[in-house]
């Protein structure tokens, strides 16, 4: 059954394609594919990111090569929360976001 407010930014289904490589469906078909670190390197927090300025504050070379999510949790019907390997657990994902850098 569809509902009337599905829209792409619905996801159907997420799963861990290998320890780099996560998968997200979009209720439209469309498939996601994202490297693990590229995604932590994206954490829209403010610890990530300057609230004010937009400015990336994450110091990427800090961020193991090797990162990948521990646990993967629902916020509502707008979000995922990434606990992440190297402690990271502050960045909550909106489906917009995912689905903006599952299309570059």
């Amino acid at each position: 059954m569809s509902l009337p407010f599905e829209s792409k930014h619905d996801i159907d289904s997420l799963r861990q394609i290998d320890e780099t490589t996560l998968a997200i469906i979009w209720k439209d078909g469309f498939e996601s594919r994202y490297k693990t670190r590229d995604l932590r390197l994206k954490c829209p927090c403010a610890q990530c990111v300057d609230e004010m300025t937009g400015k990336i504050i994450l110091v990427s070379k800090l961020v193991p090569h090797d990162v990948r999510p521990a646990t993967i949790n629902p916020i509502g019907r707008y979000a995922l929360r990434i606990h992440w390997s190297d402690g990271h657990d502050t960045g909550i994902y909106p489906f917009k976001l995912l689905r903006d850098l599952g299309e570059e």
